[in-house]
């Protein structure tokens, strides 16, 4: 089979890392896999060089050019030159582009649109785009459940759960002094760790440094991890007078060791699909919190294998803050230890597989 991966803009976040992840796998488990991208979006195109992926370029733009109509014109060739049997658009841009270029296209591959969050597209979007997919990935049984409430094309859903790369993401508690000091992190204070882009709609940052404000721990840090945290965190602490415990380090690619360098992990999202920072946290052995997001529901269990609230509870996680930091040494490695076993349930190699069945099966229906 030969599957062509769609991708939109450049940066990086949660979509990007499972692109990144699966096309990986399948490569590594015999599937001809290529992608399409812009041709400014060097950091896949380094990720993935050792996999000897190839790269097609469609966009010579930038995201905010989606009406250049040349680019639908390139991805077009590229389909029909390839002859790929199955596209997938791994976002509402990208999947933009598949419908524009497979207009009216004489042989069309298998198309997949993923989505990825619980969000109700409109009727318009429904009707007049995702309706040419063959098959729409949602990547937790809570979004599959929205979107088959609202009625949205529940015919085609299909649940495939994002994965996490676990030979990155493991317990190395041996090597947390010495991340410390590797990060410029004080050795002597109890840590929360927040990864997540700066978009205080839906990762809800701002309520997070409100709640961690109110847990008045002058031995605590609060670490935000992501795209425009080392900017715009430090405002908000300011709100808060806690700009001296509230530490935004902006992007960063070394997340593993900030994860094994910390205490806990928290996570206030508004809306999520499957959490993927929140797994790789629990895959390194951190006691979580998180709010009951999206999917998250699915797989963490408060007081078994990490700690929740409801969305928006600024006070719940203020609560549940300072009863981690309670925690007995043994209650801590209990949790933790149930925590890594569930991150193995989400590996990235299980995903790879029920991809595999989906183009299987779909290309069985020819």
């Amino acid at each position: 089979m030969k599957v062509l991966q769609v991708v939109d803009g450049t940066g990086w976040g949660g979509t990007k890392e499972q692109v990144y992840l699966t096309t990986r796998e399948l490569k590594k488990k015999g599937v001809d896999v290529h992608i399409a991208l812009s041709s400014k979006y060097t950091q896949m195109i380094e990720k993935l060089r050792p996999y000897n992926i190839p790269f097609h370029f469609f966009d010579h733009s930038d995201k905010r050019n989606r009406k250049n109509l040349l680019n639908y014109v390139r991805l077009r060739k590229i389909i029909q030159k390839e002859k790929f049997d199955i596209v997938v658009g791994n976002s509402p841009d990208a999947f933009d582009y598949i419908r524009g270029a497979t207009i009216l296209l004489k042989d069309k591959p298998k198309i997949i649109a993923v989505r990825r969050s619980g969000r109700i597209p409109s009727w318009f979007s429904k009707h007049f785009k995702y309706s040419i997919a063959d098959k729409i990935v949602v990547v937790s049984k809570e979004v599959y459940k929205k979107l088959k409430e609202a009625d949205f094309l529940k015919e085609k859903l299909v649940v495939i759960e994002s994965g996490i790369d676990l030979e990155r993401f493991h317990p190395r508690p041996e090597d947390k002094v010495k991340l410390r000091k590797k990060l410029g992190f004080p050795t002597d204070k109890k840590i929360f760790v927040n990864v997540a882009n700066w978009q205080l709609q839906v990762k809800a940052q701002d309520k997070l440094i409100e709640a961690f404000a109110k847990l008045n721990c002058k031995d605590c840090l609060l670490v935000l991890v992501g795209l425009n945290t080392d900017k715009e965190a430090p405002q908000i602490a300011r709100n808060f007078n806690v700009e001296k415990q509230v530490i935004g380090l902006g992007f960063r690619t070394d997340i593993p060791d900030i994860l094994n360098s910390a205490d806990f992990f928290v996570l206030s999202s508004n809306l999520e699909g499957i959490a993927g920072a929140l797994l790789q946290a629990m895959a390194t052995g951190k006691v979580v919190l998180s709010t009951l997001a999206g999917g998250i529901g699915e797989y963490l269990k408060d007081g078994e294998n990490g700690f929740s609230v409801p969305v928006g509870d600024i006070e719940g996680l203020t609560e549940k803050m300072r009863l981690m930091l309670n925690l007995s040494d043994e209650e801590y490695k209990k949790i933790a230890l149930k925590a890594v076993e569930t991150a193995k349930e989400y590996s990235i190699d299980k995903t790879a597989d029920k991809y595999i069945n989906l183009f299987t099966e779909m290309l069985s229906e020819k």
